[in-house]
């Protein structure tokens, strides 16, 4: 078995123009003295990480890294949720999803993805010069606004979805492939992938890549109702990353998954801050302890009460106290009755 790394901080949420959260170098300063021990990175906002230099330079990667080091942190790994978002966008949502790319692209879908897709096949060999394993993304939706299937949907749509979901994907998880990267998708709603199922069938569409991978986070899981302990039991060989997040799930005789058109301070499900929700963090560790689980636990802070630099400082202990330090031998050793071949023939009988 093998320990946990952590804990971790995933800084897209922190990041602003005051000290300490206007550059790298003060961000990991200020995350170290909380007691963290890693950071992952967003690789939208150049004032932490120029993707496409860190892509082609494996000089600039290393003097990242070492600003990073010097702090007495590593980077766990790259992110690219905004940039994944546009590699597939149902035309609904096109206007909104304008701000996630650079305004020359706006209004101009097309361009907009060729974009996000090399910003992909960048954060591939970005995370090799810095000597990382993994990588987070989203999926993209082309599929979401049928999500629930009223009206009727017609035959073939879903499969025809991820086709062209599959097709998109396929050649960016070969470049992940190439440079020795697990690729790992959020598993979000508001992605086409966003569930068990959904994910199921996006293998299906990639043929099963070894590339396509899980970043686990049971807060979308406690919002969907679904079984988050089970999911590690089936997906746990998929499971390379984890956002360790808290949500909590209280439905109203006026409201419940749907949430009724609310904010999030007034929706029925609710990310919190951990040890404010309601998920089993002591079932999750011991989960992924169980199957080997090598990554990071990584502290993604998002809440609709609590102050974010409190959820940080508590984030970082709470994460230290949930991480086990497994054993390196059987509780009952002290019993063992030793023995060979012929010892267990003979208490066989045989």
């Amino acid at each position: 078995m093998k320990t946990i790394k952590g804990p971790a901080l995933f800084i897209a949420q922190f990041i602003g123009d005051e000290k300490p959260f206007n550059n790298l170098e003060n961000i990991c300063e200020w995350a170290s003295s909380l007691g963290f021990k890693g950071l992952q990175i967003p690789t939208s906002d150049s004032r932490f990480l120029d993707l496409k230099l860190a892509a082609e330079s494996k000089t600039y990667a290393d003097e990242i890294k070492g600003k990073v080091n010097a702090a007495g942190l590593e980077i766990t790994e790259l992110s690219t949720h905004l940039q994944g978002q546009l590699v597939a966008v149902h035309p609904a949502y096109d206007d909104l999803f304008d701000a996630f790319a650079p305004t020359e692209l706006h209004k101009n879908p097309k361009e907009r993805q060729k974009w996000a897709v090399q910003q992909l096949k960048y954060a591939a060999k970005a995370s090799k010069n810095l000597g990382l394993n993994a990588h987070v993304t989203f999926s993209g939706a082309l599929l979401w606004p049928y999500v629930y299937p009223w009206p009727q949907r017609p035959s073939g749509l879903v499969e025809t979805g991820f086709t062209e979901l599959g097709k998109r994907w396929t050649p960016i998880l070969d470049v992940f492939e190439e440079n020795g990267i697990d690729l790992c998708y959020e598993l979000h709603p508001g992605e086409d992938l966003h569930d068990g199922i959904s994910f199921e069938l996006f293998l299906e569409s990639v043929n099963q890549h070894p590339r396509a991978n899980i970043l686990y986070d049971p807060s979308h899981f406690v919002l969907q109702c679904l079984d988050y302990l089970a999911f590690i039991d089936i997906y746990h060989e998929r499971i390379k990353m984890m956002h360790v997040k808290d949500a909590e799930f209280n439905p109203s005789g006026k409201q419940g998954v749907y949430g009724g058109f609310q904010n999030w301070i007034d929706r029925a499900g609710r990310f919190r801050s951990l040890g404010d929700g309601q998920v089993d963090f002591k079932g999750i560790f011991s989960k992924l302890a169980q199957y080997d689980y090598e990554g990071w636990a990584v502290l993604e802070w998002e809440c609709a009460l609590k102050h974010p630099e409190d959820g940080a400082k508590e984030g970082a202990q709470f994460i230290k106290d949930h991480i086990i330090r497994v054993t390196e031998r059987a509780f009952d050793d002290f019993a063992a009755a030793g023995g060979n071949q012929d010892f267990n023939n003979k208490l066989l009988g045989l």
